[in-house]
Parts: C-alpha cells; sequence; structure tokens
C-alpha cells in the first residue's frame, strides 16, 4: 500500500498507549508498514522486546509477531517524516476548572510540523473538542499547506481493542476530499465498514457516544441511591426492571463509572454547549459521588473510625491494569479520613503500598469493592465480616445489613 514519495504506511504518534499501540498492531498484522514514534523510552523498549506495557488481550501475541518485521518502534520524531499517513492519538485534556485546554494540542502540532512532509494525511484519532479538527488543519496550513487532515475516531473498548478494531464500523471524516479518501483507504484494510461525517459530524458522534454512557451509569447510581437510602437491595429491584424485559434490558448496574474519557467527554460537551448541558453535570454530581454515598451508608451501620477498611480493586474497570481517573482512589481517600486504617489491593496494578488479597480480607474489619475482577469471586470472605459490593459481585445484594 506504500506511497512511492514514503517509504511506510502510517506512523502512530503516541503509539505506545492503550488507544495507538492496538491499533499499530493491527494495522501490522494486515501487512502495512508501520512506526511508532512515542516520547515514553520505557515503553518504547517494552514494545521493542516484544512485550505489551499494559493488558490488552490477544495484544502481546500479534505484537511478537509483527516488532521488527512490519512494525518499528522509536523515540525520534523524524520517524512521522516517513509515513504517508500520521495517526496521531493526543486527545484534548480537561484543565483543574473542567475546561478543554487546546494550547496543550497546539503544543503538540507545533512540535509535530516541522516532521511533516508535504502529501501526507494527517488522522487525529483521540476524542476531541468539537472543532478542533479544524483548527489543527489551520494551525498545521499555516506551515505546510499540502498536509491534509482527517478525524477517525477510536471507538473501541480497553482490554477489547483487538476484537473490536476489526468488526466494529469506522468512523471517517476530512477537511477535504483527499483527507477523506486517504483515512478511508487506510483504515478500509482493518475495520468491516466505513461511515463518512463531516469531522464536526464526527467529532460530536465520539463524543455523544462516551457521554451517553457515563448518564446511563448515573441513571443507574442514581435508582442505587435511591433504593439504598430507602433501605432496599437495588439489586433486587434491577432484576424485576429488567429479567424478560425487553425496554429495560439497556439499564446497567450500578457501579463506579471512571476512567479517561468518560467523565472528561462529558466536560468537554458542556464547555461546547456554553456549560448549559445539565444533563451531562447532573451525571459528573452522581458519579462522581458515588464514594461519598458508600462511605455515608457505611457509617450509619459501623463504627468506621475504629475499624480497618479493606479496598479490593484500584483499576477503573475490571481486568485491566489502568488506573487513570479510578474512582478507588477516590474511595481510598475519603476511607483514609473516615476509616482506622485502610489496606488496598489490586490483581493487576504494581504499587510497592498494597497488599496480597488474601491478607487483606484477613486484616480488614470492612471490605470495599472498588472493582469486580474476576479473581475475587472465588475469595473465602468470613460470612460475618460485612462487604460493601456497589457492583453486586456476591450476589448478596450492594450494602450489608
Amino acid at each position: 500500500m506504500a506511497h512511492p514519495a514514503f517509504p511506510c504506511d502510517v506512523c502512530v504518534v503516541g503509539g505506545c498507549g492503550h488507544v495507538g499501540l492496538p491499533l499499530a498492531i493491527t494495522f501490522a498484522s494486515r501487512g502495512l508498514k508501520v512506526k511508532i514514534y512515542d516520547i515514553n523510552e520505557r515503553a518504547v523498549e517494552v514494545v521493542r522486546s516484544g512485550r505489551m506495557p499494559f493488558l490488552e488481550p490477544g495484544a502481546e501475541e500479534a505484537l511478537r509477531q509483527v516488532v521488527g518485521q512490519t512494525l518499528e518502534v522509536g523515540t525520534d520524531p523524524a520517524l512521522a517524516s516517513q509515513a504517508e499517513h500520521v495517526v496521531v492519538v493526543i486527545g484534548t485534556p480537561v484543565d483543574e476548572h473542567l475546561n478543554p485546554t487546546f494550547h496543550t494540542m497546539r503544543r503538540f502540532f507545533q512540535r509535530l510540523i516541522p516532521h511533516l512532509r508535504a502529501g501526507q494525511t494527517v488522522i487525529l484519532r483521540s476524542t476531541v473538542f468539537p472543532g478542533t479538527t479544524e483548527k489543527v488543519r489551520d494551525l498545521i496550513a499555516a506551515e505546510n499547506p499540502e498536509v491534509h487532515v482527517a478525524f477517525c475516531p477510536e471507538r473501541v473498548a480497553e482490554g477489547r481493542a483487538m476484537e473490536e478494531l476489526v468488526v466494529l464500523p469506522q468512523i471517517v471524516s476530512g477537511c477535504d476530499e483527499h483527507a477523506v479518501e486517504a483515512a478511508s483507504r487506510l483504515f478500509g484494510t482493518i475495520a468491516a465498514s466505513l461511515i463518512r461525517l463531516s469531522p464536526l459530524e464526527a467529532e460530536l458522534t465520539k463524543i455523544f457516544a462516551n457521554v451517553w454512557r457515563y448518564i446511563q451509569f448515573a441513571t443507574a447510581n442514581q435508582f442505587f441511591m435511591i433504593a439504598a437510602d430507602h433501605g432496599l437491595d437495588f439489586y433486587t429491584i434491577h432484576d424485576a426492571l429488567t429479567r424478560d424485559y425487553p425496554r429495560m434490558a439497556g439499564l446497567p448496574r450500578a457501579g463506579f463509572a471512571a476512567g479517561p474519557c468518560l467523565f472528561k467527554d462529558t466536560m468537554q460537551l458542556s464547555a461546547a454547549y456554553n456549560n448549559n448541558f445539565a444533563l451531562g453535570h447532573a451525571a459528573m454530581l452522581i458519579n462522581e459521588g458515588l464514594p461519598n454515598f458508600l462511605v455515608r451508608h457505611a457509617k450509619t451501620r459501623f463504627e468506621l473510625a475504629k475499624m480497618t477498611a479493606g479496598l479490593l480493586g484500584m483499576a477503573f474497570k475490571a481486568e485491566s491494569d489502568d488506573p487513570r481517573e479510578s474512582l478507588s482512589y477516590k474511595l481510598r481517600k475519603l476511607l483514609e479520613y473516615e476509616a482506622g486504617a485502610v489496606l488496598c489491593t489490586d490483581e493487576y496494578i504494581q504499587d510497592p503500598s498494597f497488599l496480597p488479597v488474601e491478607e487483606v480480607v484477613a486484616r480488614a474489619d470492612i471490605l470495599f469493592i472498588g472493582v469486580p475482577h474476576r479473581r475475587y469471586r472465588a475469595l473465602k470472605i468470613p460470612a460475618d465480616r460485612p462487604v460493601v459490593d456497589v457492583w453486586n459481585l456476591y450476589g448478596k445484594g450492594a450494602l450489608p445489613g
């Protein structure tokens, strides 16, 4: 597929992370010549050795088959000059006031632009503030008007990337027809089908999807809180709502709505709508308030100040080693204030302060399930040990009596 003017097909910038690396491996597995440019030297060395720097089922086996063959990894930004397509996985972050910070992306592209060449197509991949694709096009065009800009949002779930990259439709948009055609050819090598939109339509499609999930989780968490405040088990009601009743099949279970995307993107959409997104603000207050709700309810039943609390699971989701924006850390802070002592454990995150799960279960007077890792299902927890189990991992209800 390589263009005669470029020695490789695609360079994934920031390609050693959760979004970029599965994509680079998938492209390379289809025979494309792929470069990864990343400033994280440790991650680059890990990937170069054929190992994944994070958990992603199916990725490491595929990586070993392509690294050093169709996949090259390095820390030199000049790698971007070699590729017909430059996929950028840098998204728009939010600041401490929950406002998008485009200046971070501007600084990034100011460093990348000297390495871009005429005829290349730059493809934004991460969620961005609506209108960002056009801004990036203008920024690049001021220096090199013959570089084309596209937006093809990542749509996969962490932990299912290798599967979903090749079965989900890929949204493709661009600032000109050349960008659209180039991005379509590239993603046509891996995606099941393509959906063409304008850049703004694509940006909103991506951000709407993440915000919708966040609002769904907030609905379940609000119902959970209402049931608990009535002294009822939410999961008894959830079962009645959803069992053999298709109209309620989309109601999630309660739990921490966390991770690097959902909360951030909800705040981005609010900012894009002049902070008039009351539904998003309400969802944020509910989801971010869940750890406090659990601790408050535990305080009404137990003398937390005299108890050792055990917190099982610190990742942001089950079977993950990703701690980014995990609400388990917020729960830990609250427990450190309210409980006599706090012990933490996780099956995948390496932290010298964490203890083996068996030790936490043995020493704790009360347990909180932060993340429902499968391993925890098999634990032998004493019958008299109270468990705050918002996920209903053990099928005994969320809050101890």
